[in-house]
């Protein structure tokens, strides 16, 4: 299964993991490797913990990532 994974470098370095479609599936790292690897252990889990529970495993929707340009001339 494939989920999106959203990057964000920090101003005093490092970088946030979030995966979206698993609510509370966050993670860190100093790089983005790192923050990559991290995400993955924390993703793995909670994806296999969640049909345990009876809840149904989430599944990503249908997304798309446009870049904005917001700049003014």
């Amino acid at each position: 299964m494939r989920y999106t994974v959203i990057l964000q470098r920090e101003s005093d370095g490092g970088y946030v993991a979030v995966v979206p479609s698993l609510p509370g599936c966050v993670s860190q790292g100093d790089t983005r490797e790192e923050a990559l690897k991290n995400i993955a252990a924390a993703a793995k889990p909670y994806i296999y913990d969640v049909p345990a529970t009876g809840d149904p495993l989430p599944i990503q929707d249908q997304r798309e990532f446009i870049e904005l340009n917001t700049s003014t001339r």
